[in-house]
């Protein structure tokens, strides 16, 4: 994990949201600034590992640099919604949340079988939601092997839960503390 000051000074924390305890990391900040945005989705393409087919962005800030690294590295764009916001045939999984479940789909013809897919978002934490996507996407038949991340909250075990689930996870700063 490539530990970027560049990147970590363009990161805001804002104490206590949404409740008190969390130290949010709002990467908002980071999207504002266009060097900022430009150098993490460069060090975020730097660190994929051989050719893919399609980049899935997690809803919704995994959007904006899944589509920026699916452009950079020459793949498909593929969308990872909350269940009922796909029109048309969808697949989905279901994940346990702190106080009940929920659920995210892809479109139904969204990934061939075989298709090798980079997993992205702006941040892991616990890992629910990109577990969840990882189990989604290799029941579509795609080839999930490699996930990237702008930031990683290491303390809430999220990315070491990928990793056993087979994934190499990059992110391009670590953040103590929730």
């Amino acid at each position: 994990m490539a530990n970027d000051d560049e990147i970590r000074r363009r990161i805001r924390t804002i104490p206590d949201f949404p409740k008190p305890g969390i130290q949010f990391r709002d990467i908002t900040t980071l999207l504002l600034d266009a060097e900022g945005l430009k150098l993490a989705v460069e060090r975020m393409a730097e660190t994929v590992e051989g050719p893919v087919d399609l980049v899935a962005g997690i809803e919704a800030r995994g959007f904006l640099f899944g589509a920026a690294l699916a452009v950079r590295l020459g793949a498909g764009m593929l969308l990872i919604r909350k269940d009922g916001k796909l029109p048309g045939a969808t697949i989905a999984e279901d994940y346990a949340l702190e106080y009940g479940t929920d659920r995210i789909a892809i479109h139904a013809d969204a990934c061939a079988p075989g298709a090798r897919v980079l997993l992205v978002d702006d941040l892991i934490a616990t890992g629910g939601t990109a577990r969840a996507a990882v189990r989604l996407l290799r029941k579509a038949g795609a080839e999930v092997t490699q996930a990237s991340f702008v930031v990683d909250l290491p303390e809430l075990g999220g990315a070491n839960a990928l990793r056993g689930d087979g994934i190499a996870v990059h992110a391009l700063v670590a953040f103590e503390g929730h």
